[in-house]
């Protein structure tokens, strides 16, 4: 919300400095953001009149000009502006004056031609973009008074962040409001005088959706000139606050909705075909081509205004350009409706564009003052663009659907507990009187009723926040806590998930955090999931749904990179996914129906080692990224089971288990995925599941044998197709079931080899090392390898594995 100073101390005008008024406005709650100078710093530009003006005889666009600048006597000032004629009150900067920028004014020829000043635009001293010509000012500008007076360009214009529930003070008057009654300053608010019909013209208005329109008040204006000049100090507040001039009635239309927070919409009596209006929800396969030359095509979600039925304007929004008001308008309609927040939210952001009228109707816009508001913008109307012809239909003022403002209850004592600090009773009735709340006290509680303005008064602590902010912030006492501070260790058992983010560090992996709603074709592409959980308000079109997997964030991250000449990128994110969950109710960290576990995922892409000297170059591969998920999951061991995924290659994917749980998966992005997303190579990606890291067993003594370890290697064959983790497993249940591998302390993989065989068999050989060792008070002996080598040979066997001959 921007504004100038001047504007706002027009209705409220405290005994404060500007950065004082900063500070307050700050302190009630409307956050200052900047206070800046309506112009930069320039000095000697006065009023001055152009007596004459004549053509330069050396120059095809020169004049040479006459100027009384209040100074005694006549200058002659050389100008190249092609606006500059006699009689003409402009902004003249006389010898001595410093413009913007250090351009300091001298005496100087131009042609041959003394010049004893220049004649300034708006942009040369940084008041506006307009660079047309020179400053054209009113007639009635007092010659010799300096252009920062006149013009008030010492003014500030101040710019407030308010918070969504804040609507309310999206407008000059409602910062006044609030300024009012922090300060208690006297409010003096425009006249709101009913300006009587001088007619009997109306425009029927059928509302037809009273969910979409609460009330609507519009008024016939006819005999109207349209071409008539927008007052300058109309221009000058809109220019200040952020708005170009575009013509009397818009410049109007906005300056009330500025002043007032009144979005309105003026429709061109001549352009309208039917005898009526009509408020309804779009159909679908309806278009409309709106003032901003796009063609939109409507639906239910989006409420009309139409004409007769054809849709003239987006309700809330934006207007049609058929219907559209110009300079040749004569006949005008006013519309200033209450259209309902839930009606309005959310509609811009999936056309892709936000409009001011919009974006005060999603926060709330008074629906008790249409009618008075239009009774002054009528009068505005007829001021500036009323002519002897003019006639004024009387106010058509349908109540039709209002919001249901329930009395809010707000405890004496609560309000004590909540801030923190003793408020005298006194100061909450004169909070409540300042506001304009109407409410009752029975000497424990206040019953208000807000008015209906504010939209953000539903609960107790609304009210209790309202006290505490015009009692002051600033008067809350700075006191630290007096609770006993004890350190709780964690569980031996137990680890947290920072602890899985400082191994991922470790690791060479950078982490990520981003947005838990993603595109729709990234839960198709990288899960497989065709029914994710929908947003009903996205922050952005694209980003309509919440993830059920990670992976979709990274490789968008990685290509991010990729395109910025990153050749090895390691990434990873921990955050949370989002499955539909009937079973799930709603709870202090949960949100009915929707199961929300952590995940952790992780990325590589590109060379397995950065670039070294003594070590062959080449690309991180499936086995390089197992690694980094079994130092991931340790102390746990995972195991690797082949399967397939979404997104994920068939032949180079596996599913991750802790014991027998599934916790995530492990593998190469799936060909087709790396073409449709642009990536030069397949990069190795990886899920899990977090909470199933967290738990670790407790750590058991295991005594260190004082005999040296016997090893020996021994050679099976298996099926091509055969998975080696079946070995392993086999062996493990082996060593629980069969005393006779007591001795067994190691049993790794260490070569594969793929015989070529006459038969054509389709095998592999695997060999492994053996490590055996005694704990007793013996050392192994042969007889005792023997039989283990045995005893292990037996269990692969039954496994379907063969020893080699």
């Amino acid at each position: 919300m921007l504004f100038t100073e001047e504007w706002l101390r027009q209705y409220v005008n405290p005994q404060l400095s500007t950065d004082e008024l900063a500070e307050t406005l700050t302190m009630a709650g409307l956050e200052v953001e900047e206070v800046t100078s309506v112009a930069p710093a320039f000095t000697g530009v006065v009023v001055a009149e152009v007596l004459t003006c004549r053509d330069h005889e050396n120059s095809d666009h020169l004049h040479v000009c006459e100027v009384n600048a209040g100074t005694g006597e006549v200058l002659q000032i050389v100008c190249g502006a092609p606006n500059v004629r006699a009689g003409i009150k402009v902004a003249c900067a006389t010898i001595g004056a410093v413009l913007p920028g250090d351009f300091k004014i001298k005496k100087s020829k131009l042609r041959g031609v003394v010049s004893m000043g220049m004649l300034c635009s708006a942009r040369e001293l940084g008041t506006s973009e307009d660079h047309n010509g020179i400053w054209i000012l009113p007639d009635d500008a007092p010659i010799g008074m300096s252009i920062r007076e006149y013009a008030h360009l010492d003014d500030a214009r101040i710019e407030i962040k308010l918070t969504p529930n804040r609507g309310d003070a999206l407008s000059v008057v409602g910062v006044a409001r609030d300024l009012h009654a922090v300060t208690g300053a006297p409010l003096t608010l425009p006249s709101m005088e009913a300006v009587a019909p001088t007619c009997e013209c109306r425009l029927p208005v059928k509302v037809e959706a009273p969910d979409l329109c609460g009330r609507f008040t519009g008024r016939v204006i006819r005999g109207l000139n349209a071409k008539a000049e927008t007052p300058q100090w109309m221009r000058d507040r809109l220019e200040r606050a952020g708005l170009r001039h575009i013509s009397a009635l818009v410049d109007i239309s906005n300056y009330v909705m500025l002043e007032q927070g009144r979005p309105t919409h003026f429709f061109d009596m001549a352009k309208l075909i039917a005898d009526h209006l009509t408020v309804r929800w779009a159909r679908k396969g309806e278009k409309l081509t709106l003032l901003n030359e796009t063609t939109v095509d409507l639906d239910p979600y989006y409420g009309v205004v139409c004409d007769g039925d054809k849709p003239s304007c987006i309700a809330g929004i934006m207007g049609g350009e058929e219907s559209s008001i110009s300079e040749e308008t004569t006949d005008l309609f006013i519309e200033a409706a209450f259209w309902h927040q839930t009606a309005i939210q959310g509609r811009c952001r999936r056309l892709n564009f936000s409009t001011d009228a919009a974006y005060r109707f999603e926060r709330g816009v008074d629906f008790g003052t249409n009618a008075e508001h239009m009774e002054y913008i009528t009068r505005l109307v007829l001021e500036i663009c009323g002519t002897d012809a003019t006639r004024v239909g009387p106010v058509d003022d349908q109540i039709v659907n209002l919001p249901e403002r329930k009395p809010v209850t707000m405890r004496v004592a609560r309000c004590l507990k909540v801030v923190g600090m003793d408020i005298p009773v006194e100061a909450m009735h004169n909070t409540f009187t300042r506001l304009g709340f109407q409410y009752t006290f029975d000497g424990e509680a206040f019953t208000v009723q807000a008015p209906t303005h504010r939209f953000d008064i539903e609960i107790e602590e609304d009210l209790i926040e309202e006290v505490a902010r015009l009692y002051g912030y600033e008067k809350l006492s700075d006191r630290p806590p007096l609770a006993r501070i004890a350190m709780k260790s964690p569980k031996e058992a137990t680890r947290n998930a920072h602890t899985l983010r400082r191994e991922m560090a470790v690791l060479g992996y950078q982490e990520l955090i981003n947005f838990s709603f993603v595109p729709e074709a990234w839960e198709k592409d990288f899960a497989g999931n065709e029914e994710p959980i929908r947003l009903l308000n996205p922050i952005a079109s694209q980003l309509s749904v919440m993830r059920t997997q990670l992976i979709g964030g990274l490789v968008d991250i990685l290509k991010y990179n990729l395109n910025r000449k990153a050749e090895r990128v390691r990434v990873f994110e921990l955050g949370r996914v989002f499955f539909p969950d009937p079973a799930v109710l709603d709870g202090p960290w949960s949100v009915k129906g929707v199961r929300q576990p952590s995940h952790i995922a992780g990325l590589a892409y590109g060379t397995a080692n950065d670039v070294q000297w003594s070590v062959e170059a080449r690309r991180v591969d499936f086995y390089d990224v197992k690694g980094d998920v079994e130092r991931l999951v340790a102390p746990l061991k995972a195991r690797f089971v082949k399967e397939t995924f979404p997104g994920l290659h068939p032949g180079r994917s596996a599913a991750i288990y802790i014991g027998e749980k599934r916790v995530g998966f492990i593998g190469e992005l799936h060909p087709k995925v790396v073409h449709d997303y642009d990536l030069p190579h397949a990069p190795i990606v990886f899920e899990v599941e977090v909470d199933p890291l967290l738990m670790l067993s407790l750590p058991k003594y295991t005594p260190v044998s004082k005999f040296q370890p016997m090893r020996r290697d021994i050679a099976v064959v298996v099926p091509a197709d055969f998975e080696v983790q079946k070995l392993f497993d086999v062996v493990s249940e082996g060593q629980l079931a069969d005393a006779r591998l007591g001795a067994l302390t190691s049993f790794e993989l260490f070569d594969l080899y793929r015989p070529k065989t006459e038969d054509g068999a389709n095998e592999k050989s695997l060999a492994f090392s053996v490590e055996l060792n005694a704990f007793g008070e013996e050392a192994l002996n042969d007889l005792e390898a023997d039989g283990t080598m045995r005893a292990l040979v037996e269990v692969l066997e039954r496994a379907g594995a063969r020893l080699r001959g």
